[in-house]
């Protein structure tokens, strides 16, 4: 049975309005004991709740914001930033040689947490003066989080509570860390195809590889990094629901968009080979964009690569 994140279950919003709605903790641990996950419903029937038994709200913000706080320090120990860029500077090259639109262009974060990636950008210019850099996320404790960060920072850049795919100005590039694990079924055809049918030029979504050494290494990264029993067991979950790359090849492969896995390179790190983007992009962009990756064009992967006995 498919193992449930308690991160999932905790928060509910209205994906129209982004009003909050009321969790039950009972509700929840039922849940999960009826997925046999009885060492996640302990750790729900833990938190607290108010009189009615749904979740106290604040609290949970407060365990949210923690929980990410530690999973930015894994970010930077695995540079997630500077392997955005890998694949994320060579994308704008090739959308400013294809003439066409010009810039300013916007890079939109789904599911930004509390902003670490677009931060990191903001401060380090990796991507040049013309790009805007915009965080959406859902919950709203995040993405205030995340806002204030950068205020205290200095950064320019922005953070919206929302819908990303519903923002007043449309993305040149989606991107997304740790995001893709959570849509289940036809709900990942339908994140895809949102992006496909905007005016967006690319996306770029990184997630787990469904390889034997994810868990292993969610499991063993999560148990030294992270303090509270959530972010380890979800840490762990999410390494167990990663999508194969039939699957992500499959949903992301949307009318007029070209999807591509781009296997990790050689690394000191072993576990950052566990982390690679699935990367979507209008048809005339393929050619420039292997042209602007140079010799690491090698490493894009399209559906026809794939071995005979996962097609």
């Amino acid at each position: 049975m498919q193992r449930l994140e308690i991160s999932d279950l905790i928060t509910a919003v209205d994906p129209h309005s982004g009003r909050r709605l009321p969790v039950r903790r009972s509700e929840v641990v039922a849940r999960l004991r009826a997925g046999g996950d009885r060492r996640a419903a302990g750790i729900v029937a833990g938190l607290p709740v108010d009189g009615d038994g749904v979740f106290d709200p604040r609290a949970v913000d407060r365990l949210l914001i923690g929980v990410h706080t530690e999973l930015q320090r894994l970010s930077e120990e695995l540079r997630m930033g500077e392997r955005l860029v890998q694949v994320l500077g060579p994308l704008f090259t090739a959308i400013r040689a294809a003439g066409g639109r010009s810039g300013p262009y916007r890079l939109v974060d789904v599911g930004c947490g509390l902003g670490y990636l677009i931060r990191w950008l903001a401060a380090t210019g990796a991507l040049g003066a013309d790009v805007e850099l915009v965080g959406v996320d859902l919950d709203a404790a995040l993405v205030g989080e995340a806002g204030r960060l950068a205020a205290a920072e200095g950064l320019d850049c922005r953070f919206v509570h929302g819908n990303a795919f519903a923002l007043p100005k449309t993305a040149t590039v989606f991107v997304s860390t740790g995001v893709l694990h959570h849509f289940r079924g036809p709900a990942l055809g339908r994140f895809f195809q949102a992006q496909a049918a905007s005016p967006a030029d690319a996306f770029c979504h990184f997630d787990i590889a469904a390889n034997r050494l994810a868990p292993l290494g969610a499991w063993i990264y999560h148990r030294a990094r992270m303090r509270h029993p959530l972010g380890r067991h979800d840490g762990v979950v999410s390494a167990r629901r990663a999508h194969s790359d039939e699957t992500l090849l499959r949903a992301a492969g949307t009318a007029g968009i070209r999807p591509l896995l781009y296997e990790p390179g050689g690394t000191a790190n072993p576990f950052c080979t566990t982390l690679r983007p699935v990367i979507g992009v209008r048809p005339q962009l393929e050619a420039p964009f292997r042209s602007a990756l140079g010799r690491d064009a090698r490493r894009l992967v399209g559906p026809e690569h794939l071995a005979p006995a996962t097609r």
